[in-house]
């Protein structure tokens, strides 16, 4: 009896052993094929026009501060003036949107009133309205008010999310109870006082992880910006490099090319790896119930 439960010991960890190797292995491959691109596009930034003409390479080349040198101080595209202007826009739309959203989620979450699940209800169909239905109409508008060439609408709709609402909504039935709120409530403590001294505090997991996802959202906005924004001085990263492509690449130094796509992306990559550690810690702390 105690020969066969040994055996059938070793045969459970073999298996185990075999699939945590199965499970490795197509993880090692899926983060190899999504790290691919970034390789060929800093191997392509090292390279000079002449080279990228040769053809393909694996192997990064010797012009990488040359090229860096040449996009940074290139007079048609202003890249350290579009990095500067996503970054405010990004910036003060990532702060906006988590601290409103957190506040509306608390309204719903701490008080009860008649129209408490209507409004919740409607805060959800919004959520499922797509921002190209309402672009033509909201154009128009900035048009109306002379609000083109301002950061204002790139930034005070960011007020109104109701992803980062649901999600705020959510991480707070888990992880904030009633008892926290009403026990500050007899203290004498205010309402905004108990939000944004006692509740905000609490939520900092969950306001680390859409601070930073609306960061990326907003840095990498292309569509509205586009359209309301003409001044070069006042452009951000995305129509920069979407302007590359009226450029005649018969002419165009195509190193520098790779570097500003390199260069735009490069904020982000930041982000996500010196923040990984929030966003893994902030969605899992608020994915359970209890």
């Amino acid at each position: 009896m105690k020969h066969g439960n040994t055996s059938e010991s070793r045969r459970a960890r073999a298996m185990l052993t075999a699939t945590r190797a199965v499970v490795y292995a197509i993880l090692i491959f899926l983060s190899a094929l999504c790290l691919f691109s970034f390789y060929l596009l800093i191997v392509n930034a090292s390279r000079s026009n002449a080279d990228l003409q040769g053809g393909f390479r694996f192997l990064p080349q010797g012009n990488f501060l040359t090229n860096l040198r040449n996009s940074w101080n290139d007079a048609s595209i202003n890249i350290p003036r579009g990095m500067l202007n996503s970054f405010v826009v990004a910036l003060c739309t990532s702060v906006l949107t988590t601290y409103f959203s957190a506040l509306t989620a608390y309204g719903l979450h701490a008080y009860e009133f008649r129209l408490k699940r209507a409004a919740f209800t409607f805060i959800m169909a919004v959520m499922v309205i797509p921002k190209q239905v309402c672009a033509a109409g909201f154009v128009q508008l900035c048009y109306k008010f002379h609000l083109t060439n301002s950061y204002l609408p790139l930034i005070l709709p960011g007020i109104a999310a109701p992803i980062v609402f649901f999600y705020m909504k959510q991480y707070m039935e888990s992880t904030l109870p009633m008892e926290i709120i009403d026990a500050a409530r007899v203290d004498g403590s205010g309402e905004f006082y108990t939000f944004n001294r006692i509740i905000l505090p609490m939520l900092k997991p969950a306001l680390a992880v859409q601070m930073i996802f609306s960061f990326v959202e907003s840095w990498n906005n292309y569509f509205l910006p586009a359209l309301l924004l003409d001044r070069a001085e006042l452009k951000t990263v995305p129509i920069m490099i979407a302007q590359l492509r009226a450029a005649d690449y018969s002419k165009f130094d195509l190193g520098k090319v790779y570097m500003f796509i390199l260069l735009a992306i490069l904020p982000v990559l930041v982000v996500y790896i010196f923040l990984s550690k929030s966003i893994i810690k902030g969605v899992t702390a608020g994915s359970v119930k209890g």
